[in-house]
């Protein structure tokens, strides 16, 4: 299919419900090593690249086109559009990912049956009684470290974002994905996602929606989830005991029970 080249889908088992697993700033699909294989025994599994990283064809990538999440929306849309046929489909994004599958969502409606959203945030940046994260200070000076020194900026992220203090090997990866990406392209993308405000796009959202927020997670704290289950109808908040923002890698264990008991409690599932 034309896709498969533009984003390294790759496909693992079959059932009657498609599982699209999406990664976060900075990775690629391998982000899902530890939970999606586990799915494949009764779902088909979807794993692909974001434009501009992992093995994603870069040439694709244009400034206009993805100046906004909505481009990367479009490229999900392009995706299940190839490889769903008349299955349902739940999307499992992760961070800014689960933001680009509300948006995908919204364009599609009937292409979705659930999503997944795993620490999401609609804006990162802390607004009246709005607490995003960070102060409007805080994201001028991240990006202006990000302009400056790409690897100084990854320096000072990945600990922040990984968390997981009792597994520095966890922040090591994290760092070492993020210095595979072109810097530039890194950049931009990073532009996007730190400056972008999706508050008012949430009750616009058109399916039913798991939000697992972590514990503790110094990018999108516990505010955000609750926020985000407060204005998203037919969400459900659920809290995973964790340490930073990919409990996907710090809490594969716990992350993984999680949806899958959201897939079985809604019958979105295929038959042993």
């Amino acid at each position: 299919m034309r896709t498969q080249q533009r984003y390294n889908v790759r496909v693992i088992g079959d059932g009657p419900t498609v599982l699209v697993f999406a990664h976060g700033f900075g990775c690629d699909q391998s982000m899902w090593e530890m939970i999606a294989p586990g799915f494949s025994d009764h779902y088909q599994v979807i794993l692909f690249d974001l434009i501009g990283h992992g093995m994603s064809d870069l040439s694709l990538y244009t400034s206009h086109k993805y100046r906004t999440l909505q481009g990367y929306a479009s490229d999900v849309l392009d995706i299940v559009g190839d490889y769903a046929g008349d299955k349902p489909v739940v999307y499992v994004g992760h961070s800014v990912s689960a933001m680009i599958g509300m948006l995908a969502a919204i364009r599609a409606p009937g292409l979705f049956a659930r999503q997944v959203m795993v620490s999401p945030t609609p804006s990162f940046i802390n607004d009246g009684a709005y607490t995003g994260g960070f102060s409007r200070e805080q994201i001028d000076g991240m990006l202006a470290l990000l302009d400056a020194d790409y690897l100084a900026w990854i320096e000072v992220m990945a600990p922040l974002i990984m968390g997981a203090p009792s597994d520095t090997h966890l922040t090591m990866d994290l760092s070492q994905s993020f210095r595979r990406n072109d810097p530039k392209l890194a950049r931009n993308f990073a532009r996007v996602v730190l400056q972008t405000d999706l508050r008012s796009e949430l009750p616009k959202m058109p399916v039913p929606a798991l939000i697992l927020q972590c514990t503790r997670d110094a990018v999108a704290p516990r505010s955000v989830g609750e926020y985000m289950a407060r204005h998203m109808a037919g969400s459900e908040l659920v809290l995973i005991d964790n340490i930073g923002h990919c409990p996907h890698l710090s809490n594969p264990q716990d992350c993984g029970a999680a949806i899958r008991e959201y897939l079985d409690r809604y019958r979105i599932e295929a038959a042993a």
